[in-house]
């Protein structure tokens, strides 16, 4: 969740540092800082709100050093303030930490015996006093680290800077991920790739329990027993100006109208020009899986509910899907033979990770879909089907959630074709729904100033509802979701069939009901429940296509007419009006789209 960059150079790092936080914005913060070593002694530079008020105090107060570590902080233990931002730091140790040290209450009683004084409220300073500590009894930097990562329970990356030593940076990950940056006579740390882009292409990601030593000679990985290891060097196709805004006013927008090109990039890579797939083999027989399991959180786990449709129709497979952090710890019995589906943007989310790794404990073989090939849940999986979407800055995911159902279509056509459900002939046909795809989505785009004029009249709304029926219900859930993160108005998304079972309580002239319904063979029932909405005095919105809006009986409030898409592939469509709505709604209501407040965009930490 909170961003880390480090750096060993023969230049001044501190403007260098500032500007990978600003890559790491996306991430989610409240406030940010820097450390430096001024003539071998630790300084700092922190401040409470958004990167520019760090920038704006290093310019009153420059920091030289050619040496530092750089931090984005998302408060966990302690509120947001200039005492509790990263880098927390003693006269020789400064660390800055994304993660969250459980045992850090009995750390600090130990150590405010010894006589250390703590001045924040925050888990990761007992780490910088735990170092000092070993330092004090005269062990070298690296093996004063050593023994406190022993020590620590839970999840962290690090990164730490010692007073005296110039020439040493020191990371660490349990939990959470770091990548190491090599370049030209310079070393980097960062909490991912897209942290270090203008500055190497060149990555390593540590593996679970490594810690590495950065210096002017080079790097030397350590793995969890001290043993030294080596780890692989990836070249990245990452820029600095694949994370720009460009024209957009923010990244949400940018990203909204980078779709087409992306589930169009996506399905080439999965298929072939003549609509039939290509796709990577899978790690097991789909014809043998007794049960498949999905698993993902937040706006992935609604991808992974519309794939639950997707498998049940066209490949007669029984889907559990699991929100991942209740399946953790459930205990849920896995069927043997079962396979699982994990599915998450940057391959981190913690508790898809470990939902992953009880999977495989129980004898599931995984199959990830992920945006970020070499992150840990794509290294620990047993296959990966890559959504290429690029990098997506903004914390409400768009274009990621759009690939993702674009693969797992493929994915469910790939399984129905092998259990014999659908033939050839169908493949084609729906292959060749999900190709028009794309252009349609233009065609939305080129009208997004009808949903700004709808926005005006949302903004005002206290309360929304979301209904759809069908692969439509996983969208009135992620509807509602974007309205919520970015406008903060309050929505829920139901199965329109539900509305008589509680929801319809809440209809009286005051509310907006949302209604995703292309005219499919769910659309008659769809429309008695528009009609009852209508009757209570509720607004319907409807997002509907052309026979959709001929035969819906009620007048609704609003409609918005879509192009006519094969009902398989209605999802992928429709997710793009209810995402420009949202944004519209938090554009007129003047909240942080990009980032929005208490959110972060790669949950790394429980």
């Amino acid at each position: 969740m909170c961003g880390i960059v480090g750096m060993l150079a023969k230049r001044q790092v501190a403007g260098i540092l500032v500007d990978g936080l600003r890559r790491l914005e996306y991430r989610g913060y409240d406030s940010a800082g820097i450390a430096t070593l001024v003539d071998s002694k630790i300084d700092t530079r922190r401040a409470v709100g958004k990167l520019q008020a760090l920038a704006d105090k290093l310019a009153e107060e420059p920091l030289s050093g050619t040496v530092g570590i750089g931090h984005t902080r998302w408060a966990t233990h302690g509120r947001p303030s200039v005492d509790n931002a990263h880098p927390h730091f003693s006269e020789y140790v400064a660390v800055v930490h994304n993660g969250i040290v459980e045992n850090y209450r009995e750390l600090r009683k130990e150590l405010e015996e010894k006589g250390h004084i703590f001045k924040s409220e925050t888990d990761t300073e007992s780490i910088a006093h735990l170092i000092t500590d070993y330092l004090r009894q005269g062990l070298s930097p690296q093996k004063a680290t050593a023994a406190a990562l022993k020590r620590l329970e839970g999840a962290f990356a690090l990164a730490i800077i010692f007073a005296g030593h110039d020439d040493l940076l020191i990371g660490a990950r349990r939990g959470s991920p770091l990548a190491v940056g090599y370049g030209d006579g310079e070393m980097y740390l960062g909490s991912d790739a897209l942290a270090l882009a203008p500055l190497t292409n060149r990555i390593s990601y540590l593996e679970e329990g490594d810690w590495v030593e950065l210096s002017p000679a080079g790097v030397v990985i350590h793995d969890e027993t001290d043993a030294i290891v080596s780890r692989k060097v990836h070249e990245t196709n990452l820029s600095g100006a694949a994370i720009g805004k460009g024209e957009y006013r923010h990244f949400m927008l940018k990203e909204i109208f980078e779709q087409p090109a992306v589930i169009g990039d996506t399905m080439a890579a999965l298929t072939s020009t003549d609509n039939h797939l290509s796709m990577p083999p899978v790690p097991f027989d789909w014809k043998a899986v007794p049960r498949l399991t999905i698993v993902a959180c937040g706006t992935a786990s609604y991808a992974g509910l519309v794939a639950k449709y997707w498998f049940e129709q066209l490949a007669g497979l029984g889907v559990d899907v699991d929100i991942a952090s209740e399946f953790r710890y459930r205990g849920s019995p896995m069927a043997q033979g079962g396979a699982m589906v994990v599915i998450s943007q940057s391959g981190e989310t913690a508790d898809t990770l470990a939902a992953l790794t009880y999977a495989k404990e129980h004898g599931q073989k995984v199959l990830a879909v992920v945006n970020v090939a070499h992150s840990t849940i794509a290294r620990q999986s047993d296959c990966v089907v890559q959504t290429l979407c690029g990098p997506e800055i903004s914390v409400a995911s768009t274009k990621a959630f759009t690939t993702q159902l674009t693969v797992l279509f493929c994915l469910a056509l790939q399984a129905g074709l092998a259990r014999g459900v659908i033939d050839e002939a169908r493949v084609s046909t729906l292959l060749q729904a999900l190709r028009e795809v794309p252009a349609k989505i233009t065609d939305v785009l080129r009208e997004d100033h009808k949903l700004q004029e709808l926005a005006q009249h949302m903004a005002d709304a206290k309360d929304v509802l979301y209904l759809g029926r069908g692969t439509l219900f996983p969208l009135a859930l992620e509807g509602a979701l974007k309205l919520k993160e970015i406008s903060y108005i309050h929505a829920e998304g139901y199965p329109a069939g539900e509305l008589k079972h509680g929801p319809i309580a809440l209809i009286d002239e005051s509310m907006p009901v949302v209604v995703l319904a292309p005219h499919d063979n769910l659309f008659e029932k769809t429309s008695s429940n528009i009609q009852e909405v209508v009757a209570r005095g509720g607004k319907v919105i409807l997002f509907t296509d052309k026979k959709g809006l001929a035969n819906m009986g009620t007048k609704p409030y609003w409609v918005t007419t879509l192009p006519d898409v094969d009902p398989a592939v209605a999802p992928i469509l429709y997710a793009v009006p209810v995402q420009l709505l949202a944004y519209y709604t938090a554009l007129s209501k003047g909240t942080d789209v990009d980032q929005p407040r208490n959110l972060a965009k790669s949950v790394t930490v429980e």
